[in-house]
């Protein structure tokens, strides 16, 4: 039935602050009745409720503890316990080791610790944790961004999502998309780093990695500001000649299918790019 799809919603993907028309990272993933936060970057709250309140979703997963991806959690906290907002239980929130204490270190202004564990029933991730939300399961790896980050497999009647987080190319994302029916890949690096820490994707690392993990569809997200999303796009497809989309904020794809099941609108520009990012060049 077509409510059992499995779908991704992009709320924003913009890297490393928030545009005008695009928030930072965050998706919603969805089957069935099953609802799924990815990320909480800086403005996807806001474009969370156009599809699904706080007191609605299932669970929260959080690959990394920079901002872009989970600054969100934080207005999050206030909404759920201070607003009008009613939770029948703390949701459930799967993120990287030492995330509650994260939170209350920016949420706490008295000697009293805040109590993150009201709104959040806290999981902490490692290499290989696997979860049910739900209609989905999902399957963390651990991958390498220069602090404790992670990947996930979320998988669903047969379906399967994988969403890189923020990575180098890296042998456990590779293992954990094999056969995957859509790579969700950041390609936030124009170019590879000539010296130090390799912590992100370029364009082509995410051709690359859709190619040798076999991945049937390829969506190409979290694009750096020295990148514009359809070159982007077009430098990763000369790694990979499956299907590549851009995650355009807005627009919802269907996994399993080759086509978004809600494009951007049209205006978005060409390769389904926001306004706010057409003229931004290199």
């Amino acid at each position: 039935m077509a409510g059992d799809l499995l779908r991704l919603t992009v709320l924003g993907c913009a890297t490393p602050y928030a545009s005008v028309d695009n928030p930072c990272s965050g998706y919603l993933v969805t089957s069935g009745g099953t609802r799924l936060w990815v990320d909480a970057g800086s403005g996807t709250l806001a474009q969370l409720q156009r599809h699904v309140r706080l007191d609605e979703l299932d669970a929260i997963w959080i690959s990394h503890l920079h901002a872009d991806h989970s600054a969100d959690l934080l207005t999050a906290y206030y909404a759920a316990l201070f607003a009008d907002i009613e939770l029948a239980a703390p949701i459930p929130l799967y993120g990287p080791p030492g995330i509650a204490d994260r939170l209350a270190h920016f949420l706490t202004n008295t000697s009293t610790r805040s109590p993150v564990e009201s709104a959040f029933a806290v999981h902490e991730l490692w290499d290989g944790h696997q979860a049910g939300v739900g209609a989905l399961t999902l399957t963390s790896r651990a991958v390498d961004h220069g602090i404790p980050a992670f990947a996930v497999r979320i998988e669903a009647e047969g379906r399967s999502l994988v969403y890189s987080g923020d990575t180098a190319p890296c042998a456990n994302l590779t293992q954990l998309a094999d056969g995957c029916d859509a790579l969700l890949c950041e390609a936030e690096s124009a170019q590879a780093p000539a010296e130090g820490e390799w912590v992100h994707h370029t364009p082509e690392d995410t051709g690359d990695t859709a190619s040798a993990s076999r991945a049937g569809r390829l969506i190409v997200t979290h694009v750096g500001r020295f990148l514009i999303p359809h070159q982007a796009v077009a430098r990763a497809s000369a790694r990979f000649n499956g299907p590549i989309d851009y995650a355009a904020p807005g627009t919802t794809f269907s996994i399993g299918q080759t086509a978004p099941a809600c494009p951007a609108p049209p205006e978005a520009g060409e390769g389904h790019l926001p306004d706010g990012l057409r003229d931004f060049a290199p």
